[in-house]
């Protein structure tokens, strides 16, 4: 069931799109120029709910999914458990570092340019690694039955956190963030 894949392709497209906003925004920091910060927080707030709640649990039931049907394989996937617990940390030095300058704290331009870059470049590297590796190997390995069962569980997901309309709520969120990046960038010409 290539869908799935699709869906998780397509949504890091969409994981890219914002990576490109807060780059964006970041350009104005570097520059000595006043971002837009509410771009920012609001790019900020969506990676910290969309992926854990949203994207990630799909790419788990997959990755169960290729431990049973060929525990070898997951070798060559490595563990995307623990990249994911690295994003959020780095996450968490992004929105410190963006707290402390809203807040007016002493903190370095290049710090800020830094850890905010690194974020996205391990964003970005990480994407990439599941698109070279991930799926191919779970196209290759996993059976109709695999999938049709993932599909089955992911549409009968009893995760409190999660509800009917959650997805969408994130979708809005994104147009909303990417709207007011192009007012911002209206804005500032």
């Amino acid at each position: 069931m290539t869908y799935m894949i699709e869906v998780l392709r397509q949504e890091h497209c969409n994981i890219e799109s914002l990576l490109c906003v807060l780059e964006q925004e970041l350009s104005m920091f570097e520059r000595g120029d006043h971002p837009d910060y509410e771009v920012i927080l609001a790019v900020i707030n969506y990676f910290k709910d969309y992926p854990d709640s949203c994207h990630h649990p799909k790419e788990d039931l997959i990755v169960e999914k290729l431990k049973m049907r060929d525990p070898s394989e997951m070798a060559t996937v490595g563990d995307l458990d623990a990249e994911h617990q690295e994003r959020a940390k780095r996450l968490r030095r992004v929105a410190l570092a963006v707290e402390r300058v809203l807040s007016d704290q002493d903190v370095l331009r290049q710090t800020v340019n830094d850890i905010v870059r690194d974020f996205i470049k391990h964003e970005r590297k990480h994407m990439a690694m599941e698109e070279r590796v991930v799926f191919p190997t779970a196209l290759n390995a996993l059976r109709p039955e695999d999938w049709a069962d993932i599909a089955e569980r992911l549409a009968s997901r009893d995760d409190p956190f999660y509800q009917p309309g959650f997805e969408e709520k994130f979708k809005t969120l994104r147009r909303n963030i990417l709207k007011m990046s192009e007012e911002a960038k209206a804005e500032r010409a």
